[in-house]
């Protein structure tokens, strides 16, 4: 599966600090009818087989909606349940190291802070990159700012397309305008609210509407 520009337009990335009395699958699917349109599981601390258990549900339900599934930085498992792609961090394996062991028909997604990091990234063959945090936020503990300048910096030194991360809500998405993003990669906007399905439809119109002809 390919990673379009239109695929970063709303970016889930889920986290099962928000998940009530729903299962993460369940919350996933109501991002998916709210039309999200790539998903990322992220998960730090479940045992491994529990991990590969709901990598496999989830895949299933993306793979339903037509969406990419993206795995956070577990490679070899993203490997062994056929996901349609990896993301990494600047403290995770290589990113030319990963696009090796995965092979060319994954989707590669890194993480960048600086201008330097997003063009070894494409260097590396990264297809897209994860830029931020843009606004604070309380998802990633040792999450540093990006400035606005240093986001615009990014977006205008590489070919391949970013998204913004990092505190992003439906209050703050205007702010992004103008900074050449593809899209919006968004944790808790989606997943701590009350109405995941309503906050994603909400979420992807203001995306459309910020980013114009970037998507």
């Amino acid at each position: 599966m390919r990673c379009d520009r239109e695929k970063l337009l709303l970016y889930a990335v889920t986290d099962r600090s928000w998940l009530g009395e729903q299962t993460l699958s369940q919350q996933v699917e109501e991002a998916l009818k709210g039309g999200a349109t790539m998903i990322q599981l992220r998960e730090k601390a479940l045992e491994e087989e529990q991990f590969f258990q709901e990598a496999l549900e989830i895949r299933a339900l993306c793979h339903r909606y037509q969406v990419p599934f993206i795995i956070n930085d577990n490679v070899a498992l993203a490997r062994q349940v056929g996901a349609d792609g990896i993301h990494v961090g600047q403290s995770d394996m290589d990113a030319a190291e990963v696009r090796r062991i995965l092979g060319a028909d994954k989707i590669l997604g890194v993480s960048a802070q600086t201008v330097e990091q997003a063009l070894k990234a494409q260097a590396q063959g990264a297809d897209y990159l994860g830029v931020g945090a843009v606004f604070p936020t309380g998802s990633k503990a040792d999450a540093e700012e990006v400035s606005d300048e240093t986001l615009k910096a990014i977006c205008g030194a590489v070919r391949i397309p970013a998204a913004a991360i990092g505190g992003i809500n439906a209050r703050n998405v205007g702010k992004l305008s103008g900074s050449g993003i593809c899209g919006i990669a968004v944790i808790s906007a989606i997943f701590g609210a009350d109405d995941i399905q309503r906050a994603a439809r909400e979420l992807k119109e203001l995306a459309r509407r910020t980013l114009g002809g970037n998507v």
